[in-house]
C-alpha cells in the first residue's frame, strides 16, 4: 500500500498480516479522499477499526492536524506504530490498542471532539447503532462519519444521523453521515 497524495505521497505503508484486517485498496482510498478532500486540512481524525491506519495516514499526509487510531488487534496496533514512525507522524498520532467502545469512552472523558470519524468495521457488522450512539459525545454538527462497508448491505444507524454522501466501487461502499441538528 502507498500514500496517495499530500506530503507523504508515494511512501509505502505496511498492513497487518493475516485475515483479521482488510486494508482499503489504493484506488478506493483515492476515490474516498477525492470526495473528502476539502474536509481534510486541519481536521482532527478518529479512526475506529483502524487496521493499518491507512485512512488516518492519508488524512495526515493531506493536512489533517492529528489522528487517533483504535484497533483491538495486536498486529494491527504494531503496524500502526511502525507506519507512524516510518512516515514521521508519531507526534501527530495517538494509538489505542483496545476495543472501540473502551477507546470511545476514554476519549469522551477527555472531552475530545473530532471533525472526521472513519469507521471500517468488519463487513459482518451491519448493526452499528451502538457505535454511532457512543460517538455522539465526540462529534459536532459538522463532523463527518465516513463508513466503509460492503456494497449493497443495509447498515443500521440511529435515526438522528443523516446520509450526506454515498458511493460504491465494486464490493466496497462508502457512506458519509452527519448528526442531525438537535440530534445531540
Amino acid at each position: 500500500m502507498r500514500i496517495i497524495a499530500g506530503e507523504a505521497r508515494g511512501r509505502r505503508i505496511d498492513a497487518p498480516e493475516g485475515r483479521n484486517t482488510r486494508p482499503t485498496l489504493d484506488r478506493i482510498r483515492e476515490n474516498m479522499f477525492n470526495i473528502l478532500q476539502n474536509e481534510i486540512p486541519g481536521s482532527r481524525v478518529l479512526d475506529l477499526f483502524a487496521g493499518s491506519g491507512a485512512l488516518s495516514f492519508e488524512s495526515l499526509s493531506r493536512g489533517a492536524s492529528d489522528a487517533v487510531l483504535v484497533d483491538s488487534d495486536r498486529k494491527a496496533n504494531a503496524v500502526q506504530k511502525q507506519n507512524a514512525e516510518t512516515l514521521r507522524y508519531s507526534d501527530r498520532v495517538r494509538l489505542f490498542h483496545c476495543d472501540w467502545s473502551r477507546a470511545v469512552q476514554h476519549l469522551a472523558e477527555e472531552a475530545r471532539i473530532f471533525d472526521i470519524v472513519f469507521l471500517d468495521p468488519p463487513y459482518v457488522m451491519t448493526d452499528l447503532q451502538n457505535v454511532f450512539t457512543a460517538l455522539i459525545p465526540l462529534i459536532g454538527s459538522d463532523t463527518l462519519i465516513v463508513l466503509e462497508h460492503e456494497a449493497g448491505k443495509k447498515i443500521l444507524v440511529p435515526e438522528c444521523f443523516t446520509i450526506r454522501k454515498e458511493r460504491s466501487w465494486g464490493y466496497c461502499a462508502m457512506t458519509v453521515y452527519q448528526l442531525n441538528s438537535g440530534g445531540e
